[in-house]
């Protein structure tokens, strides 16, 4: 693909590609069985400017683009799911709706610090009866003097318990349907009324918090309602397709982490006076790894360069999110199975990307509700 990016990309990937060899790969197993965020990690991408890639230079960002943000969120989910998960719910959840929606004071006071990387940031949709109908929602915020109070509970939130900012939906108006839920930025750090009430132990991806976080008659003055009321969901709609893209790319990254695994060992590993590799089983398993990848990519790629022109993007990064989140659980399970026993065990990476590949398929819309989303583009 390095012939189509244009030299700034390239740039950038490399750049970032250094910096997930040398100073998260060593560490990328530790930080899941230790289940703790690498805060320093973070420290360390604002430094390098990655932390508001995709956002104006006139607001603390980089000023890059979709493009840009999809490569170096798959180079950082190539050495560890859990730091590309937090990095992409930081950006195109917590950030960029605040920059596409907020005021001019809202993206002095918000914004810039979370382009700069001073903290990560955290989107608050999911609820516990919700699932995939978020629209669904109990959460409430109701209007009293010069500001709302909001009620209600959030589930499955990422970042929530070390962000300095939350984006959270809640209903403005009963009743309304989709019409009747706005956005609201919430400062866990100073508001009453907000509690993390408690922090998943998951299956995979255990360097990235994932929270239930509670509204007990929390008061937010006027100024954090994000657009206008009632325009939640079209915000999150907005929204999704830009996170859907991310997904895809941190989808790439996993597939692309666990092939590399398996490509070393099969290259290195003797069997019957020769390297596994050389055996057909091993070498087409790994041969259709590649495809699959290199397919991803490209969808991926266009996806993003779709919404960087600034057209409809909901089909292709839907498209893009649902072949990416199944290619990567899938390469990541023949990586496993490319090591054998070796590939069951903590020692080798593959067991990691097969369970944080798991998630792909179900956050930001499982793969099913990415089915429905299609087939309404296609007019089905």
């Amino acid at each position: 693909m390095d012939f189509t990016l244009p030299s700034e990309h390239r740039m950038v990937r490399d750049t970032i590609r250094e910096f997930c060899d040398e100073e998260i790969a060593p560490i990328a197993q530790e930080i899941e069985d230790e289940h703790r965020y690498p805060e320093e990690v973070f420290e360390e991408l604002a430094a390098l400017d990655m932390m508001g890639i995709p956002v104006a230079e006139e607001y603390g960002g980089l000023g890059g683009d979709q493009l840009m943000y999809a490569l170096v969120t798959e180079e950082l989910g190539r050495v560890s799911g859990s730091i590309g998960l937090s990095f992409a719910a930081h950006t195109s959840l917590a950030s960029k709706p605040i920059e596409a929606f907020g005021t001019e004071a809202q993206k002095e006071r918000w914004l810039e610090p979370l382009a700069r990387g001073e903290y990560v940031g955290a989107w608050a949709l999911t609820e516990p009866g919700s699932g995939s109908d978020a629209s669904d929602m109990d959460t409430t915020a109701e209007r009293e003097g010069d500001g709302y109070v909001l009620n209600g509970t959030k589930q499955f939130i990422t970042n929530a318990n070390v962000a300095g900012s939350i984006l959270v939906k809640a209903v403005t108006e009963p009743g309304a349907g989709y019409g009747g839920i706005s956005t609201f930025i919430l400062d866990p750090r100073e508001d009453d009324g907000f509690e993390v009430v408690s922090e998943w132990e998951k299956m995979g991806l255990n360097a990235s918090p994932t929270c239930e976080i509670k509204f007990s008659d929390c008061y937010l003055p006027e100024d954090r309602l994000l657009g206008e009321e009632g325009e939640g969901w079209e915000q999150t709609k907005k929204t999704l397709d830009g996170g859907r893209i991310s997904i895809a790319a941190l989808s790439v990254g996993l597939a692309q982490g666990a092939f590399e695994a398996a490509r070393e060992y099969a290259t290195e590993r003797e069997q019957f006076g020769q390297p596994v590799s050389k055996f057909d089983a091993v070498r087409d398993m790994i041969v259709e790894m590649d495809r699959k990848i290199e397919r991803s990519r490209l969808l991926t790629h266009k996806a993003a360069t779709t919404y960087d022109a600034g057209e409809d993007v909901t089909r292709l990064s839907s498209l893009a999110k649902l072949d990416a989140s199944e290619t990567s659980r899938e390469v990541a399970e023949d990586a496993v199975q490319v090591l054998g026993g070796y590939g069951y065990t903590t020692d080798f990476a593959p067991q990691r990307f097969y369970r944080d590949a798991k998630l792909m398929e179900i956050g930001e819309g499982t793969s099913e509700i990415q089915r429905l989303v299609l087939g309404r583009e296609l007019g089905l």
